[in-house]
């Protein structure tokens, strides 16, 4: 099955527009935003290279998502850690009741939010080079 870059360069150019959102909200101090989005660019990532591949990704877990890359005979091993930090981001970035007490924006701080960041470029790296090679095999 050839691979279907529009298709994937729709997803990835998404995913690059909101990291750098993610990078802009850290620039302002919206830290938990940040996460989030930061999250969201590499679940677009990798969606869109299992819509390259011609698979049609649900759910929202980056760790579920490369489980499914993976079966497509690609070695996730190096992006499952950056998969699991990011995946931590989904719900409580965003909603009181993840916590305790106080409001999501009270538990994100810089460091966080760059780990995040430097997940999602990982993540978004792989995917990059996962797309080259499955672009190049005839």
């Amino acid at each position: 099955m050839a691979f279907d870059r529009k298709e994937f360069e729709r997803w990835r150019s998404q995913a690059e527009n909101t990291l750098q959102s993610a990078r802009e909200d850290s620039k302002q101090k919206r830290f938990n935003w940040s996460c989030f989005k930061a999250q969201q660019a590499a679940e677009y990532g990798v969606k869109g290279l299992l819509y390259g591949l011609g698979a049609s990704p649900t759910g929202h877990s980056l760790i579920r998502l490369l489980e499914r890359v993976k079966r497509r005979g690609f070695d996730v091993g190096s992006v499952l850690p950056e998969a699991r930090i990011l995946d931590r981001h989904y719900i409580p970035t965003r909603y009181p009741n993840a916590h305790p007490e106080g409001a999501p924006f009270e538990y994100y701080d810089e460091g966080t939010a760059e780990e995040a960041l430097e997940s999602a470029e990982m993540v978004l790296d792989f995917v990059d080079q996962a797309a080259s090679r499955r672009r190049r095999r005839p």
